[in-house]
């Protein structure tokens, strides 16, 4: 059904919960692509004995270029893209599936819902492996009450093979990785794509950017990266990420159809001019390359 490509970085306990999850928790069969990103544990071990195919750099690829790898090497129709610190609830598949037909072409851009201890969702059951309530989890995440969204903002991603191969997939120059989930919306909106919506019942529960929280100093290089990465689609696009989000994707309010192009009114247009200004300041003064 789908291929989900999920790039890895030494998190095999995790990984391990992510892929048993979909394996018992789905309706369909789908094709599973880790990548594996230097990978010092015993990640690649473990996938050649549960017979996985995999993607893998004996070097920092970041997010980006993992993605891309493991996206080459899949054969199904639609590529979705997963965190290894995820744990797919029963239905995901379904709802996704339904939502496909329902559209009935290949111009869109899908997500699933999170549920945390914090975020989007919350329903506590848990921060780590050895405090996850996966019973709890089970017993209680369909009585959550939430509704269809736009811009399609967390991951789960579910996106076309023609769509993603027509824009050429992440950009690399996003490297680790932050910020290019906004780019790929934005090299998809200039594809023409106006679907991008993000689906209530198609429920996973993210423990929590556990690569991204192993230290202090982890916390620090994430700061950064997303700094950087803000500043590269600012310069790349001529607009901020949070400009695209609020006025194109108009990211997180309730879903009602697919998106029009933004209205130019006084508020779109003091907005644009506040990103010139910070574009000016960032290429010019700030003198970022």
């Amino acid at each position: 059904m789908f291929s989900i490509i999920i790039p890895t970085f030494n998190n095999l306990e995790y990984l391990k919960i992510c892929i048993e999850s979909i394996k018992k928790n789905s309706e369909f069969n789908h094709e599973i692509i880790p990548h594996i990103n230097i990978g010092s544990d015993e990640t690649e071990e473990y996938l050649i004995k549960e017979n996985i195919k995999y993607t893998k750099t004996n070097y920092n690829s970041g997010i980006c270029e993992g993605m891309n790898k493991a996206a080459k090497k899949s054969t199904s129709e639609y590529i979705l893209y997963a965190h290894d610190d995820f744990y797919f609830c029963p239905g995901w598949d379904t709802e996704l599936k339904k939502e496909v037909n329902k559209i009935g072409h290949n111009n869109f851009y899908l997500s699933g819902t999170m549920i945390g201890t914090v975020g989007i969702q919350t329903l506590d059951c848990g921060t780590n492996i050895k405090n996850f309530n996966e019973k709890k989890l089970l017993d209680n995440y369909q009585k959550l009450n939430f509704y269809d969204f736009q811009g399609s903002t967390w991951a789960p991603h579910l996106i076309h093979r023609d769509i993603w191969n027509r824009v050429g997939g992440f950009s690399e120059e996003f490297y680790p990785g932050t910020g290019s989930d906004p780019d790929l919306n934005m090299k998809l909106w200039r594809a023409n794509v106006r679907i991008f919506k993000g689906l209530a019942k198609c429920l996973v529960f993210h423990f929590g950017s556990v690569v991204t929280r192993r230290n202090n100093n982890d916390i620090k290089i994430k700061t950064e990266s997303g700094n950087k990465g803000n500043k590269i689609f600012l310069l790349k696009w001529g607009i901020t990420i949070k400009f695209f989000k609020k006025f194109y994707l108009k990211s997180d309010i309730p879903y009602v159809s697919e998106l029009a192009e933004p209205k130019k009114n006084i508020n779109y247009l003091f907005s644009l001019i506040l990103c010139k200004i910070n574009y000016l300041y960032v290429k010019y003064i700030y003198n970022f390359k």
